[in-house]
């Protein structure tokens, strides 16, 4: 047991000092993954929220049903009953033709008073929200043929197309998530490559006097997840810093609507150990692949 724990730490010295050997290059490697990571980690805090923002403006469309002037309060209910009978209804609130005005009069202002009375133009209104945003399309065209429906909006095709833009939203930056770690990938093998190269001499010897693959490899491995540990961090750092420092900014716009931002606090924990997670993989992975495709070890 304490062989093999010497032998470990070995390893790791041996992986530091291969490090330092190659100085700038090792300096470069760190840099150039830092760089990736903060990319990747930017664009991932970027798609988290805006998968979040989707959420929100997906949450916030509803089915405003206005309810025919000619329909009294049986009818009213009637109408209530019958929509929440229907499979996507999630939950349905009611509007009064005088609250939808009073809504008005403090958005746009006192002009509006003049409405006020029996001279007020608006439906009382039934706000329906669907189980998912994907129904509220079907869910409309049911209650547009019941009876004392005067009019039925959801927003038609401007929310048919922000569902396609959020999809789309998503689909796209995991897509370029994807290739910046493998950027990652490539940064860190050809650096390992070149200190294969160097020490290549160093390497045969240890071969022909008997040393097993796994002796060779795993100083390596270790230098590569190094670099990878490295680079995580400083890109973690500097992401944290500039989320904090933005959240409040970023907030402070969206205080007046229902919207919201993923607060740091679990949030970057989360993201932060994904990256540096990633850093240490990406690190070891880039070394395996030289160490098989150059010494066929």
């Amino acid at each position: 047991m304490v062989t093999k724990f010497r032998t470990f730490f070995g390893h790791i010295g041996e992986a530091f000092r291969s490090l330092r050997r190659n100085g700038w290059m090792t300096v470069a490697a760190i840099a150039a993954v830092a760089i990736t990571l903060f990319l990747v980690g930017s664009l991932l805090a970027s798609v988290l929220n805006l998968n979040k923002l989707a959420s929100d403006i997906e949450d916030d469309v509803n089915i405003r049903v206005s309810i025919d002037l000619a329909a009294d309060q049986d009818d009213q209910e009637a109408l209530w009953d019958k929509i929440m009978a229907l499979d996507n209804v999630a939950d349905m609130t009611y509007s009064s033709r005088h609250e939808e005005l009073d809504n008005i009069i403090g958005v746009y202002g006192e002009d509006f008073d003049l409405l006020e009375g029996d001279d007020n133009p608006l439906y009382d209104v039934f706000i329906v929200h669907a189980t998912s945003p994907e129904a509220t399309q079907a869910l409309a065209g049911e209650i547009e043929d019941f009876n004392f429906v005067q009019d039925v909006n959801y927003g038609g095709a401007e929310a048919d197309r922000l569902f396609s833009l959020t999809r789309t939203m998503r689909n796209v930056g995991f897509v370029v998530i994807g290739v910046l770690i493998f950027t990652a990938v490539f940064l860190i093998s050809n650096t390992i490559r070149i200190a294969i190269f160097s020490r290549s001499t160093e390497i045969e010897i240890m071969r022909l006097v008997g040393a097993k693959n796994s002796f060779i490899r795993w100083p390596f491995l270790f230098e590569g997840a190094i670099i990878g540990l490295v680079g995580s961090l400083i890109s973690s750092a500097v992401i944290a810093y500039i989320y904090i420092n933005g959240f409040d900014r970023l907030m402070t716009l969206l205080s007046q609507t229902s919207f919201a931002l993923l607060a740091p606090d679990p949030f970057l924990y989360g993201l932060l150990g994904v990256l540096v997670a990633i850093g240490v993989v990406i690190g070891s992975l880039g070394s395996l692949l030289s160490i098989r495709r150059f010494l066929k070890i």
